[in-house]
């Protein structure tokens, strides 16, 4: 019996191993649920102490259209902070086409959101986007983790921090460093592989423990665990229908490039042999 739920949960006997990765957005949004988790990982991503984030707050993440046709936004995790900071956090493993241009959607929309008619300007609070990416994202650099503001490009001078955005990328950490400290040490958490990973850093701090322990409880739920892998297969499938997909085009383009090839030839071959013939 969970203390937390007062749901009877049981363990997996023949696979005591398996443990939910954060890095699949099923497991990602239920492991945010946990309110000391979301304020140990917010806490490294501002650069503050767990112990001055005083209060977070889930909040719906379906972002409210203004008009019948506009765009709906549709978040992963959104907090609420005590000073009525939001973030967005979005867990994406797979590369997305126009990820730019949907995560200043949904940041603007988290922005135009806390407005309604006849409110002031100085309602609005500032908004945060998190995309935590399982792919390159900047191919250009090794910087795994970037911070983005509205600022002057010439003198670097921020002109509102009203709008932020940070990208982490999996896939660019480092070596591991034992000094490390900060949002690096969430990251390697997060891009975790295996039990045995997580049950490690799991000793580092309370709040590693506490992620590694909502994630045993959740592993241990036999209904979580078939959403989870429910939600692991549909993107294992969706992955291999692109490659797929892909790899049927290049055959297809390369067919037609042949044909192409051998068609211009001989028409080629004809030209040069009329002309020699004249």
């Amino acid at each position: 019996m969970s203390k937390r739920t007062g749901i009877k949960v049981q363990k997996n006997r023949t696979d005591d191993e398996f443990i939910m990765l954060p890095t699949v957005d099923f497991c990602f949004k239920e492991l945010m649920r946990n309110e000391k988790v979301r304020k140990g990982i917010i806490a490294a991503l501002l650069g503050v102490r767990p112990e001055e984030i005083k209060e977070t707050r889930l909040l719906p993440t379906i972002l409210r259209k203004e008009y019948e046709d506009d765009k709906y936004g549709i978040l992963d995790v959104r907090v609420e902070m005590h000073d009525g900071t939001q973030i967005d956090f979005e867990m994406q493993v797979a590369e997305f086409d126009f990820w730019k241009k949907r995560i200043v959607f949904y940041l603007s929309k988290m922005v135009t959101d806390q407005i309604h008619k006849g409110d002031d300007y100085d309602k609005i609070q500032k908004c945060i986007h998190v995309s935590i990416l399982d792919f390159v994202h900047f191919p250009e650099d090794n910087r795994y983790y970037r911070k983005i503001t509205f600022c002057d490009t010439k003198t670097g001078e921020i002109y509102t921090d009203i709008m932020e955005i940070h990208v982490l990328e999996l896939g660019k950490l480092p070596p591991e460093d034992q000094n490390e400290e900060g949002i690096i040490r969430w990251m390697r958490f997060l891009n975790a592989k295996s039990r045995k990973e997580l049950k490690e850093m799991a000793k580092q701090d309370e709040y590693f423990g506490e992620a590694y322990e909502e994630l045993d409880r959740l592993s241990a739920d036999e209904k979580k665990r078939l959403e989870y892998e429910t939600r692991l297969k549909y993107k294992r499938d969706k992955y291999a229908q692109l490659h797929y997909a892909t790899r049927i085009g290049r055959e297809e383009g390369e067919r037609i490039g042949r044909e192409e090839g051998e068609r211009i030839g001989r028409e080629e071959g004809e030209r040069i042999g009329k002309e020699e013939g004249k």
